[in-house]
């Protein structure tokens, strides 16, 4: 039997698990239930983080040229601008991708979609996983078809099947959490005043958030619907009534609403992502507040995370064993994730004087300090996630730890996120290359990167003749000084990594 991997799920997360696992030369089979790819714009942020990875998958160009970089945050108050945030480049030192992008979901999935079919591959769609068994040496799912039920053998499933999981609620998996009291409304709608960024409005005690999508004449409305909207716990049906409750926060003229839903927030984590050789990857594990605009980033960070296991494991490249290391680094992000932005989704809907004093005014002056807005940008864009607890993460050099991402240091005319592009294992040295750390990277079939020293480095936490063990996520598996290898060898070993392909770059 071929060993292939099942994905049932073709939203971001699972098109970013396939794609990646396309490019690792991995057979696999996406499916979902629907007709094709979504039709309505959900999540659109797009952090930093998430556009690194897209890189190493060699598309984020396709990404970027689609979207608007958001340049500042305008704050409102009783439709009065209070303030305003530069956003802009604000992560400039830090990455190659140093803002947040605004890309409707819609256009994000097409784009994904259309780089499977480039790449030979097809999501199948009108495709619903049923049932599954997994015997421990495959799994046999049985898929429902326009044709009729099949049923196929898997080396492995991943469910990316979204908060309402087959996947999670057949393994019998607890989804511990709630769901917030209030009712949210989300409106995409044109607008004759432009909206060239987004922004925050306040009037007593509601507010209202306002992004430009596609156009800065098309703008996405979300807001917590007031009692006297709703009927019998009901939300409105259409938009009609709430548009002046809309233009009463937010410098906005609605002449066309072009969609619009009422919902309830959820927030919950999966008590585990994986059962044997099934895996909970995106919405099916984690659903967060809106707040941040990171859950959709983050399931993308579980698929990545994720895909380059399997393809090792699949390819006799690492031991079994590194699958144990998708669940312990990614639901705790996600546990973390989720208690962040549950504390800010409080602090919005229930905290209205503090709401309306700290938002609008001591924020943005507070953000007027670059080593806030730093702190800011760290956190939006998911750089600072770090896996220093994982079994697959050692040492440490300078002050940089195994389990750090790497750090970028592409401000000058070497990026040395580049070779991440091949998506193996390698060695990154920076100063002092000597033989037996060429001798170690032979040995174990990977590439090295080497990188002269320059004092420009020491701002990144990068020390002078220091070695990295950096996995195909841009992840550093283990950190050393270049005369005691010991911690890089001692990884090599534990997990029985080999690349897929060896010598000197750089």
């Amino acid at each position: 039997m071929e060993k292939k991997v099942l994905i049932s799920g073709a939203g971001p997360s699972g098109l970013a698990l396939a794609i990646s696992l396309s490019r690792q030369g991995t057979p696999f089979t996406i499916i979902d239930r629907d007709e094709g790819p979504g039709t309505t714009s959900r999540a659109m942020a797009i952090q930093a983080r998430t556009l690194e990875l897209y890189e190493q998958l060699g598309i984020v160009n396709k990404i970027v040229i689609n979207g608007m970089i958001v340049n500042e945050v305008n704050f409102f108050k009783n439709k009065n601008h209070m303030a305003q945030i530069p956003m802009g480049l604000i992560g400039r030192e830090m990455s190659e991708f140093p803002y947040v992008l605004i890309l409707p979901q819609d256009v994000h999935e097409r784009i994904l979609v259309d780089a499977l079919n480039e790449a030979g591959h097809e999501v199948r769609w009108r495709h619903e996983l049923k049932h599954f068994r997994d015997d421990g040496e495959v799994v046999e799912a049985e898929i429902e078809t326009p044709g009729g039920t099949v049923t196929e053998e898997y080396a492995y499933i991943c469910g990316c099947d979204g908060a309402s999981s087959t996947v999670r609620k057949a393994l019998d998996i607890e989804f511990a959490g709630g769901t917030y009291h209030p009712v949210f409304f989300v409106a995409d709608v044109e607008s004759e005043t432009l909206m060239e960024s987004p922004s925050i409005g306040f009037r007593d005690e509601n507010f209202c958030l306002g992004f430009p999508i596609r156009t800065i004449g098309q703008v996405r409305l979300i807001g917590v619907i007031p009692d006297e909207y709703m009927a019998d716990g009901e939300a409105p049906r259409d938009f009609s009534g709430m548009r002046a409750h809309a233009e009463n926060i937010l410098p906005v003229k609605i002449k066309k609403v072009n969609w619009y839903s009422a919902y309830r927030s959820h927030h919950r984590v999966a008590e585990s992502f994986r059962r044997g050789r099934v895996f909970l990857v995106g919405d099916a594990g984690h659903v967060h507040s809106p707040a941040g605009g990171q859950g959709m980033n983050t399931g993308i960070g579980d698929a990545v995370n994720l895909a380059w296991k399997l393809s090792a494991v699949l390819k006799g490249r690492a031991a079994e064993g590194i699958l144990d290391t998708y669940e312990a680094e990614r639901i705790k992000f996600a546990r973390t994730l989720l208690n962040t932005t549950d504390r800010l989704f409080r602090f919005m809907v229930n905290k209205q004087h503090l709401r309306n004093f700290v938002i609008p005014v001591f924020i943005p002056r507070l953000l007027r300090f670059d080593n806030m807005k730093a702190r800011l940008f760290r956190t939006l864009s998911q750089i600072h996630i770090e896996y220093q607890e994982s079994g697959l993460s050692a040492g440490e050099a300078g002050k940089v730890k195994g389990g750090d991402r790497l750090p970028w240091t592409g401000r000058g005319e070497v990026n040395n996120h580049r070779p991440l592009r091949s998506l193996d294992w390698q060695i990154h040295v920076y100063g002092k290359l000597t033989g037996e750390v060429e001798r170690l990277a032979d040995e174990a079939c990977l590439s090295v990167f080497h990188m002269p020293w320059d004092e420009s480095m020491k701002g990144t936490g990068i020390e002078e003749d220091s070695i990295y063990l950096v996995r195909p996520d841009g992840y550093i598996s283990a950190a050393a000084k270049h005369e005691n290898p010991d911690a890089i060898r001692t990884m090599l070993a534990d997990y029985r990594i080999r690349g897929l392909s060896g010598g000197k770059d750089g």
